[in-house]
């Protein structure tokens, strides 16, 4: 599969969601693709797998959502595709709810979020995240 660990939006993306925001909530649609081993930037050993140290992240970046009005509504492993062809396989999708796209850039921007994002890094191969609104 051909993805590409990103590590957050470009600046154009930034722009163009902000345009875009209405205030109303955003559910965030996560395909996740892990790394066989955690790999952190800084160098430190790990024996954690990529999906484990993701899971760090997930764990604590869920309950900073949750802190600013925001909650996970779905988290699964994928298992198999229906309908289209890809080039390799997600190992995980999640939908994410904002209050707003503004309340998401707010949190990813804080402090907290800084002190966690290190776990997210390390053990995502690629990510893709697309943005849904109801309606």
């Amino acid at each position: 599969m051909q993805v590409t660990n990103a590590q957050g939006p470009t600046q154009a993306q930034q722009l163009a969601a902000l345009a875009r925001d209405d205030g109303k909530p955003i559910y965030m649609l996560n395909l996740l693709k892990f790394r066989d081993k955690a790999v952190y930037a800084d160098g430190r050993e790990t024996a954690l797998t990529g999906a484990e140290a993701y899971a760090l992240y997930g764990r604590a970046v869920s309950k900073l959502i949750a802190e600013n009005g925001g909650k996970l509504i779905f988290s699964g492993r994928v298992r198999g595709l229906l309908i289209g062809e890809i080039d390799g396989q997600w190992d995980s999708a999640a939908v994410m709810m904002y209050p707003s796209f503004k309340a998401m850039a707010a949190i990813l921007g804080s402090p907290a979020y800084a002190e966690i994002h290190v776990h997210r890094d390390a053990g995502l191969e690629g990510q893709v995240l697309i943005e849904t609104v109801m309606g």
